[in-house]
């Protein structure tokens, strides 16, 4: 049975993770990953002590402007630094740190109900 979640033709779903990387929308993609609605674009993080504010440049200035962020932190969830997640905050983009598997398939859920999420990936092997 089919599950993959119906959207406009062209949003970006997740159709998989692992094995040190994603598959969004058919392609492949190996590393981590910024995954936004219309598009995914590889992401230099490689765990989640290296998140920080300048790595989000894509997703802080995306148009249109993200209201959710999902950070899928690895293979376990972890804490977003209180200031990072301030300064998200008074961007006006809320986010929410778990594992990866996790963020992959809240990102479909709410892209499904057409919201302005985006998220940032760690890949898990």
């Amino acid at each position: 049975m089919d599950i993959t979640p119906r959207t406009a033709a062209g949003r970006q779903i997740i159709n998989a993770y692992g094995g040190g990387g994603f598959r969004v929308g058919g392609v492949a993609y190996i590393g981590s990953v910024l995954v936004l609605p219309d598009r995914t674009l590889p992401w230099p993080v490689t765990a989640i002590a290296d998140l920080a504010l300048d790595t989000l440049a894509p997703l802080r200035d995306a148009v249109p402007r993200v209201e959710v962020l999902l950070i899928g932190c690895g293979a376990s969830m972890a804490f977003i630094p209180r200031a990072l997640r301030d300064a998200l905050k008074a961007g006006g983009i809320a986010c929410d740190g778990m594992d990866t598997g996790a963020a992959c398939r809240t990102y479909n859920v709410l892209l499904a109900e057409d919201r302005r999420v985006a998220a940032a990936l760690v890949a898990v092997p």
